[in-house]
């Protein structure tokens, strides 16, 4: 079975040859697909990627920047893969997890795996960062639970997998963050065989190059009230 490992990429000259090598590390473990989405980088990232196309199989270069939602959008459109696994480049979220996410998709026939930042056992490191944050997402995530009458921990996670037929008909519109609540409620409405898992988590700081903010917080609660019944 081919995963397919869609890495959104916008400024991440630091990171990005970290999260390939480490992507590839799992590659040897899994069949997997690595395809690269860029979103505008003018950091250098662009000219790195291109000196080193042996750590992906696709590259998708955009060369403006509209937002995380758009490069996903973009990238899909390449994956092959029976599931597609959404790994940002920041290294917040390590792929050693994937064998935790793709557990339930072996074990258990998942049409969905959300990697959950909250859920973790006491072996899943998770870095203290900002109070309000955590508490933003617990609003998002319980609202998202009303409206779709499930039991997520972590809606807002950036480690979404699923299958490529629950997501092949699904027309997504959020080009930045509203992605995230966007997806969870078009996937609910399907009636899709959702599972959790608990990951580690290393957060980063505003200064360590961290982009949501408290406008993307706003957004949240408009697309979950807005992809539910409109």
């Amino acid at each position: 079975m081919k995963i397919s490992i869609l890495i959104p990429v916008f400024n991440e000259k630091k990171t990005i040859l970290k999260i390939l090598e480490k992507v590839n590390i799992e590659k040897k473990n899994f069949d997997l697909q690595i395809v690269v989405s860029d979103d505008g980088s003018n950091d250098g990232t662009v000219e790195i990627l291109k000196k080193n196309e042996h750590l992906f199989d696709i590259f998708v270069n955009k060369t403006s920047n509209d937002g995380k939602g758009s490069a996903i959008i973009e990238g899909l459109k390449k994956c092959s893969g029976e599931y597609t696994l959404i790994q940002d480049a920041d290294l917040e979220y390590d792929p050693e997890d994937y064998p935790k996410l793709f557990k339930p998709i072996i074990k258990h026939e998942a049409d969905v795996v959300y990697g959950s930042r909250f859920l973790g056992s006491n072996e899943d490191a998770h870095r203290v960062l900002y109070f309000w944050h955590r508490v933003a997402n617990g609003i998002l995530t319980t609202v998202a639970n009303i409206l779709i009458d499930m039991n997520l921990t972590d809606m807002e996670t950036g480690y979404k997998a699923f299958k490529k037929s629950a997501i092949d008909n699904i027309t997504i519109e959020e080009n930045r963050f509203g992605f995230e609540p966007e997806i969870t409620i078009k996937l609910a409405k399907k009636k899709l065989r959702f599972f959790e898992v608990g990951i580690s988590y290393n957060g980063r700081t505003y200064e360590e190059g961290k982009k949501i903010g408290l406008k993307d917080g706003f957004r949240a609660v408009y697309c979950l009230f807005k992809y539910k019944f409109f």
